[in-house]
């Protein structure tokens, strides 16, 4: 049929049906082989649905799905930071974007995208063709962007709702009719696509404007005539933004199209097509009713996994069996699992190496897994000989593939979007094909999975996983590789025995990620693992290779003044104690301190020796003695020398001249991320020796180290949940926080504030946040017991919100065993109802994990987006500590990249959560650590 009058075209938005579906629905994996197919089932259903309701005398002639091609379209060549606060794609999703296309296809309806266009902008050109040859659209969307097309025979439907929307319904949205809604979008911008608009005018404020003016041009050029200074001098000053945002906003009307209308026309769904596809799919119910809709028989699919004659038995009923195993040594084998894998969609991957240093470590073999039981071990790189020859001779065992035939042969499917790869530890993994230049996405992470669902109960490693989720105790490495002086490296470990062991990984991976998988919907955490834990392994994969450098000389000039300073601290102790004595054991200090000077407080443990713990030694020097002040300094300095000035050295990568720390996403409940080898998040800040420290970490030639810091975001966190007016306003003064809480407390005005008085606030503030107690409190002022207990109930009456929030999250976590962030993070609290001092940790752990935990959630979110909003930069983003992240940028970049970054970590809670306290980050530049910070 041509196109012409009394045709009628419908328009589907493929995008949000996807999204809708894969939000909507719980998790659904194809039984046959665990491949992710809930938003596939959504969208099928959708189209029936659609296809149902689509008859009568208005149904269409002419229908298409229209989706998104990719990410990059026209509009970033205009503004590269068009949509750059869009969060990643799912991986869940990312292998079903293409199956919706062969549904939409097995559907027999039109499927179309065109790379550099987005799927609005072909709407836009087809409804302006249809519009022109007489014809009626239909757009079937809810999109505001899409409503400036409404109006001459087309209108929009919105199927959620089922509510179609006319040029009444855009002026009921907009305030202006659709031929005026670019207008109202171009100064009221778009924070979901990065659009920046005109800043403090938003939708209403905008029509009202365009409706005095006429349009937006109007206005711009007599913006003068504004009364409102503020709104005025927005729209000079920001003209050239505005006028961006409005060619962001504008749909393209003319975009190059390889097909016409006339191929848009509607058919019937071909049975032999659609019914097979929805078998594959493993869609019983859809595929009988639609059987039954089109008078065709209904294709049998089997309950359990489809089984290849000869194939292991269905997952539930597999035992562990290393002898079920396969070594793959020869192309021919491995390039059936790779045919395999491609039919499964799926793979658990692992890999075997040298050691634990992702940056130093050889790869020595590869494990897989595409089912329970059904896994292989393909050696790479074993040895023979003597593994401490130091003069090389140690051979290659044969029968291996080649290392980079098997990589070539492997590369295709670990950086196939359509292919979920699965892991545990995803990061070690990804780091180690990185560095033999394979880029491994997407991905799954069964560490990730339980820390999702179980924080706070027990660890994530996959021994603790294998046993406590799949009964089965996995095979030990110890034996493999032995201990001490004999202890050998995973390469000359022999084939047979490396094949058991790295296949059974392989093995555990896939079913664990079976078992946890499903449960994300149900515990209500899939947002967490989609968001905030899966996303951070690319993120922080780089930032480890990236790196931080460091100065060794500096290092070592520090190690000898530490180390003339200790031995300055041990004459003054000796000559305080009237002895000499080794001052790093504790059991001779012990009686130093409780048997010749008779301090008070000395307490025996088991062994006989007294108690000279930080805590101990602490008590006494706040009481006044000088001693154990002298030896907290002497150990202070011990620790900084051993474990930084001394041993960062031993870091310092010969390659690269960096130190690659390693971040543990899965380490602390509450979500804070933890450093490790070397351990970068301790470094002392309040010394003056530990501050120091920073000044070896360093900036490469024509660089600079950029530092953005969250500005007391626990504490404004705490301001928002716990509803505290005095402490939102202070900080939305931008008053000096700790000012405000003492003078609040302790009815000091702000001009006669002391010092003083402003860290005993300042000491209240933190501590309240982690439940302190007044014997806290006491030590950490060195003021008496009783003060100290006044200060925190004086500080409970001014701020009354804080005692109900602490109230409010003891009892929710005694009634759920768990409390949770902002973000929906679950912290599981075992020990609530526990009884005696126990129950007193608890319960302060209780309190501070919704606040600590939404901190951590915030600065993940941020780093998350943050790469894609520095990529076009000379910046990367190399250091996490807590709430700070620091930057290595070139000069001359560095006021660019912190407004970027500023941006990003100031926005990060949005959209998600609306903080009604602002966030600030603080930044600071220089050649080192110390003079960023």
């Amino acid at each position: 049929m041509t196109f012409g009058k009394g045709c009628h075209l419908h328009l589907i938005d493929g995008s949000a049906f996807i999204f809708r579906a894969f939000h909507a629905l719980p998790p659904l994996t194809r039984k046959s082989d665990g491949l992710p197919i809930g938003a596939v089932s959504g969208f099928c259903n959708m189209l029936q649905k659609y296809v149902e309701d689509a008859s009568g005398p208005d149904a269409p002639t002419h229908v298409a799905v229209i989706f998104d091609k990719g990410s990059h379209t026209f509009r970033n060549d205009m503004y590269d930071l068009y949509k750059a606060n869009r969060e990643e794609m799912p991986e869940a999703l990312r292998p079903q974007m293409p199956l919706t296309r062969r549904a939409t296809e097995a559907f027999n309806i039109a499927c179309k995208e065109l790379e550099g266009y987005e799927a609005d902008d072909i709407i836009a050109t087809l409804s302006v063709q249809a519009r022109e040859l007489g014809g009626r659209v239909t757009i079937i969307s809810s999109d505001k962007d899409l409503m400036q097309l409404v109006g001459g025979g087309v209108e929009m439907l919105d199927a959620m709702k089922n509510r179609r929307i006319d040029v009444d319904g855009v002026r009921e949205k907009f305030g202006v009719g659709p031929e005026r809604v670019v207008d109202v979008q171009a100064l009221a911008g778009d924070s979901v696509d990065n659009v920046p608009g005109a800043p403090g005018i938003g939708i209403k404020t905008a029509a009202l404007l365009i409706n005095e003016f006429g349009d937006l041009e109007t206005l711009l050029d007599r913006a003068e005539e504004i009364k409102q200074p503020k709104r005025r001098q927005t729209l000079i000053e920001k003209r050239d933004q505005i006028e961006l945002s409005k060619k962001l906003v504008q749909l393209d009307t003319n975009t190059p199209l390889d097909f016409t209308l006339d191929d848009l026309e509607v058919k019937e769904p071909d049975p032999d097509v659609l019914l097979p596809f929805l078998a594959e799919m493993e869609f019983r119910t859809l595929s009988k009713r639609i059987a039954d809709k089109l008078g065709a028989e209904a294709p049998v699919i089997a309950d359990t996994p489809v089984q290849a004659a000869g194939d292991d038995p269905a997952p539930e009923a597999v035992p562990f069996d290393a002898s079920a195993y396969e070594c793959v040594r020869d192309l021919e084998t491995l390039e059936k699992w790779v045919a395999a894998i491609r039919d499964r969609g799926v793979v658990a991957v692992d890999t075997e190496t040298t050691g634990l240093d992702e940056m130093t470590v050889d790869l020595v073999g590869i494990s897989l897994s595409t089912a329970a039981g059904k896994a292989c071990y393909i050696p790479l790189t074993h040895k023979t000989g003597a593994s401490d020859d130091l003069f090389g001779g140690a051979t290659l065992v044969e029968g291996q593939i080649p290392l980079d035939d098997a990589l070539a042969c492997l590369k295709p499917v670990l950086e196939d979007d359509a292919i979920l790869k699965i892991g545990q530890n995803m990061k070690y993994d990804a780091k180690i094909f990185a560095r033999y230049g394979v880029k491994v996405a997407p991905i799954d992470d069964t560490m990730l999975l339980s820390y999702a669902l179980h924080a706070g109960l027990h660890g994530h490693g996959m021994d603790t996983l294998s046993e406590r989720y799949l009964g089965h105790e996995p095979i030990p490495i110890k034996p493999l590789l032995g201990s001490g002086k004999s202890a050998i490296t995973f390469d000359f470990v022999p084939i047979e025995e490396a094949s058991a062991y790295a296949a059974e990984d392989a093995d555990i991976t896939w079913r664990l990620w079976e078992t946890f998988k499903p449960q994300l919907h149900r515990e209500k955490v899939t947002t967490v693992y989609e968001t905030l834990e899966r996303p951070m392994v690319p993120v922080l994969a780089e930032m480890e290779m990236a790196g931080v450098k460091v100065d060794r000389e500096v290092l070592s000039r520090m190690s000898n003044a530490f180390a003339q300073k200790m031995a300055g601290l041990e004459a003054e102790i000796h000559e305080l104690a009237g002895e000499t004595f080794n001052v790093g054991s504790p059991k001779q200090l012990g009686e130093i301190l409780f048997d010749k000077m008779s301090l008070p407080g000395g307490k025996r443990g088991k062994t006989g020796a007294y108690a000279t713990g930080a805590d101990v030694l602490e008590d006494l020097a706040a009481e006044g003695h000088d001693l154990p002040a002298r030896v907290l300094d002497w150990r202070q300095l011990s620790k900084l020398k051993s474990t930084y000035t001394d041993a960062l050295q031993d870091h310092i990568n010969p390659e690269t001249g960096r130190v690659h720390t390693s971040y543990i996403i899965s380490g602390a409940a509450t979500g804070r991320l933890a450093s490790t080898d070397p351990n970068l998040q301790n470094i002392p800040v309040r010394s003056e020796e530990g501050r120091r420290i920073r000044e070896a970490f360093v900036a490469d030639e024509g660089k600079l180290l950029l530092s953005l810091d969250y500005s007391q975001i626990e504490l404004r966190i705490l301001a928002h949940m716990a509803d505290l007016p005095a402490m939102k306003q202070a900080f939305a003064e931008g008053q000096d926080i700790h000012a405000a809480t003492a003078s609040e407390m302790f009815n000091v005005p702000l001009d006669q504030m002391t010092p003083e008085i402003r860290r005993q606030a300042k000491a209240i503030n933190f501590g309240v946040i982690y439940g302190i107690s007044g014997f806290g409190l006491a030590r950490n002022l060195r003021i008496p017991r009783a003060e100290a207990q006044g200060f925190i109930d004086s500080y409970f009456e001014r701020f009354p919100g804080i005692k109900d929030y602490m109230e409010e999250t003891k009892a929710f976590a005694k009634e759920h065993g768990f409390v949770r962030t902002l973000f929906g993070r679950r912290v599981h609290t075992p020990e609530i109802n526990a009884k005696g001092p126990r129950a007193g940790f608890a319960y302060r752990a209780a309190i501070n994990a919704p606040i600590q935990g939404t901190a951590a959630d915030i600065i993940r979110r941020a780093m998350i987006r943050m790469p894609a909003a520095i990529a076009d930069l000379p910046a990367k983003m190399l250091l996490q500590v807590h709430d700070e992240l620091i930057f290595e940028v070139d000069e001359n970049a560095v006021d660019t990249v912190t407004a970027r970054a500023r941006e990003v970590m100031e926005g990060a809670a949005d959209p998600a959560v609306h903080l009604n306290v602002k966030l600030v980050a603080d930044a600071g530049q220089g050649r080192n650590w110390a003079e960023a910070h």
